[in-house]
């Protein structure tokens, strides 16, 4: 009964009932090193995670906490990696020409139902809504291993994204998605490409002598020879096949990046306000095989999608935050939205945006102004 009840299978089974479509276990004793996780401290001294301080994080021995789940969690014996679709109907950013807007990443898209009383909706993290279901999954463990052996407890943590892990390493090892050239985990057996929210639960659970683990196999790396991906990257952050440097990736310099963007990324970044998904919307595997999401939490919000720059630009500070309260956008800031808006309108060869970057160059907050005043120069030279 209790070989059954938290077999591999059986953890696959609560992953399913919580909404999530992948779910694969890695035994830490059982794997041992992880091959991959030895180019991190190397990454990470070369100071290629930029301004990410979260990245460099180290337990009290020194030790980076992301180069290996021991320097965190010396008890854990597994980890649970869930996923989740939330891909959508919507166009992808290649083929948006439209030069009054701009892109906001398809994971940001996301909005709650409006209330019963009438009020908008309101943004979604996908972290929140993630968390969620991993915690039905973890909550569902604990409870039928205490059925199983009231005197043994059970050590769990959940995370999604902001843990102290390199979830895409272990996503590979669970048989979720190889890990892709640009460095996304790629789904081919379900035809979810790399449209993936991750989830991760350490577990002290020992599931290394499980029987039923052959479908836990790494997922062979179907890239071939495409590099579709690295030809794409407008800021060529993707340095070689499967390695990224994050200072020149716009997701790093719209959302990470505090104050000034440097002048050789700006004409680059184009319409991009937040994230970039470039090297996934020409991915093949996203282009011909990816389905729509079915997660009622990542329905598209309209306004969202290819928003306009006017609006971005011109919101209020209370807007913006009544707006994205709770949401990813949250994470770039209200200067640095207005900021990535103002490089955008210098890329859109649109000069109906003039009046409007007149009046943010002579913004309070001199990094909105200083590159308000970048977009005018690069709109007259146009």
């Amino acid at each position: 009964m209790a070989e059954k009840l938290h077999s591999t299978e059986r953890v696959r089974a609560l992953a399913s009932q919580a909404g999530f479509e992948l779910c694969g276990i890695v035994s830490l004793s059982a794997n041992g090193d992880f091959p991959e996780l030895s180019y991190f401290p190397e990454w990470i001294a070369q100071g290629q995670a930029g301004e990410m301080e979260y990245l460099k994080a180290r337990n009290e021995q020194g030790e980076l906490k992301r180069s290996a789940i021991a320097n965190v969690a010396p008890w854990a014996k597994s980890v649970i990696v869930c996923a989740i679709n939330y891909n959508s109907e919507a166009p992808y950013s290649t083929k948006m020409n439209d030069s009054s807007r701009g892109w906001i990443s398809r994971y940001a898209w996301f909005g709650q139902k409006e209330s019963g009383n009438g009020s908008k909706p309101k943004a979604t993290d996908y972290h929140d809504a993630v968390l969620e279901r991993l915690r039905r999954v973890e909550a569902a463990l604990q409870s039928e291993w205490q059925q199983i052996d009231p005197q043994c407890r059970v050590q769990t943590r959940s995370y999604v994204d902001t843990g102290p892990l390199v979830e895409r390493v272990y996503a590979k090892y669970a048989g979720i998605g190889w890990v892709g050239k640009n460095t996304c985990v790629i789904n081919e057996s379900q035809q979810l490409g790399s449209w993936l929210f991750l989830g991760s639960i350490l577990t002290s659970i020992d599931f290394g002598a499980d029987d039923t683990a052959s479908w836990n196999i790494p997922a062979a790396d179907r890239c071939g020879t495409c590099t579709r991906c690295i030809d794409a990257c407008p800021t060529n952050a993707l340095i070689e096949p499967y390695k990224m440097d994050a200072r020149r990736c716009i997701s790093y310099l719209t959302i990470e990046k505090r104050g000034t963007i440097p002048e050789e990324f700006r004409s680059q970044m184009g319409h991009n306000v937040f994230g970039c998904d470039i090297c996934q919307d020409v991915c093949p595997w996203n282009q011909k095989r990816a389905t729509a999401t079915q997660a009622e939490e990542f329905q598209v919000r309209a306004e969202l999608v290819a928003p306009k720059l006017e609006w971005l630009a011109g919101m209020s500070r209370e807007e913006f935050n009544q707006t994205f309260r709770g949401a990813p956008l949250k994470r770039a800031k209200y200067e640095g939205i207005r900021r990535n808006a103002a490089v955008a309108m210098g890329n859109s060869g649109n000069r109906e945006f003039v009046p409007q970057l007149r009046e943010m160059a002579d913004d309070p907050d001199e990094n909105i102004a200083e590159h308000a005043r970048w977009a005018l120069e690069k709109l007259s030279a146009e």
